[in-house]
């Protein structure tokens, strides 16, 4: 592309760039174009010959100091893989992470790396090896400091704004129980836990694990103490907690939710939990529930199938028991009734496939794929021949293709029949 390259210097001098440099710039596809302003190295002041790669070098060099110094978070991707470390793509100049500065969560057998890529942080320049020291155990305990820093801010805001939160319990001690709100651990004394949870601890009040049944349950909390200073030690930072406090003003809440909710309300919320039997719903800071039952018109085996924890959802209200402080939340109620939509979708004559769901002594119930709602295969509609019970032609949880012969939406029954899908099918293949 460029069988010679001639470089414009000041007062009217005029430089070249050698053979074997121009073919240097192909080989790392170096972007030129007539009239380019670029820096430039020279060589030799005598023959004015000079070096547009030594000059990017150098601006690399400076770079990967600066970046040295503001301790900044680089990332590049793996070249290749040797003994003592891992070779980086740094351009012009090459990266080199020694084991010692490996995360240890990265993958041991190295022969796979190849082409991943790594966040790093630049420890040193090797400029007569023509590498950079890189590190990337330094960059993830740094991007773990900023975390924390994040997390910290978070939680201050938490206790300035007097919010309630959340956590896991992560150990305990006779004392309490140690609590992980993101990345940061608080402490929950034992005087200021739940009366349920400190009803929950073993019979030895003096042993370190009397806590252990609360290990791994999330509780809502209030920051009750903080102290946190940037740049000293983590040992130093304290963060206290009340589960107490949090659990009687959230009982304040309800109460005061109670008392205005109604039924029949439509209410935002967000999913706090799941259950086998249904779905706790946060509105507004009080809990209610969706039944299992009132997920959805069509049959739901867990709450996991429709609902996902932190999802959000409008709800409606159907019951409020002020007196046992329950609420009961629908999600089906909002959503248009099957049997009322039906006949836009089908009508008498349509082949359908339905499964059966259950047997009598006069036929079998069938669902239709993709709906919720179940049609009667009366015995005299299974087949042309003589059938004594339905079940010598039909098993649960079977699929079959069926012909809609009977469709009553305003009695909800639907008849279905598959002697004639059968037939309908017979004609068809003639």
């Amino acid at each position: 592309m460029f069988p010679s390259i001639i470089i414009e210097m000041e007062h009217g001098y005029e430089g070249y760039v050698a053979q074997d440099e121009i073919a240097r710039l192909k080989e790392i596809d170096f972007p030129l174009a007539r009239k380019q302003t670029l820096d430039v190295y020279i060589e030799d002041v005598e023959n004015l010959k000079v070096s547009i790669v030594k000059a990017f070098e150098e601006k690399e060099w400076q770079r990967m100091e600066q970046s040295r110094l503001d301790s900044e978070i680089l990332s590049g991707a793996i070249a290749f893989c040797e003994e003592d470390g891992l070779r980086i793509h740094l351009g012009l100049i090459s990266g080199f992470i020694p084991n010692v500065h490996l995360d240890h969560s990265l993958e041991t057998n190295f022969s796979t790396l190849k082409g991943q890529t790594l966040q790093f942080m630049v420890i040193g320049l090797e400029r007569e090896r023509n590498r950079v020291l890189l590190s990337q155990k330094r960059a993830t305990e740094e991007l773990h400091k900023q975390q924390c820093k994040q997390e910290w801010e978070r939680i201050e805001k938490i206790y300035q704004e007097k919010q309630i939160t959340s956590g896991q319990v992560v150990d305990c001690n006779k004392g309490g129980v140690i609590i992980a709100i993101g990345l940061i651990r608080g402490f929950i004394p034992a005087s200021h836990l739940s009366l349920k949870n400190q009803r929950a601890q073993v019979h030895n009040k003096n042993s370190e694990t009397r806590f252990q049944p609360l290990v791994g349950r999330t509780l809502q909390v209030k920051v009750i103490d903080i102290k946190h200073q940037v740049d000293i030690k983590r040992q130093h930072n304290r963060l206290v907690l009340s589960e107490k406090e949090a659990m009687h003003e959230l009982r304040q809440h309800k109460d005061a939710i109670l008392e205005e909710l109604e039924v029949g309300a439509v209410r935002d919320g967000v999913v706090s939990s799941l259950a086998d039997f249904g779905a706790f719903i946060n509105i507004g800071g009080a809990d209610g529930l969706i039944h299992v039952s009132e997920l959805s018109w069509s049959t739901v085996n867990h709450p996991s199938e429709v609902l996902t924890v932190g999802q959000q959802v409008q709800v409606k209200v159907i019951s409020v028991e002020k007196e046992r402080k329950r609420i009961g939340l629908s999600l089906r109620q909002l959503q248009p009734r099957p049997w009322d939509t039906l006949a836009e979708r089908y009508k008498e004559g349509d082949l359908v496939r339905a499964v059966i769901t259950r047997i009598k002594d006069f036929g079998a119930f069938a669902r239709l794929v993709g709906e919720p709602v179940e049609g009667l295969i009366h015995i005299s509609e299974m087949s042309y021949e003589r059938v004594e019970r339905a079940d010598q032609v039909v098993t649960v949880g079977e699929e079959y293709e069926v012909k809609v012969i009977r469709l009553d939406t305003q009695r909800r029954r639907m008849g279905l029949s598959i002697k004639q899908a059968h037939l309908d099918w017979i004609e068809a293949s003639d």
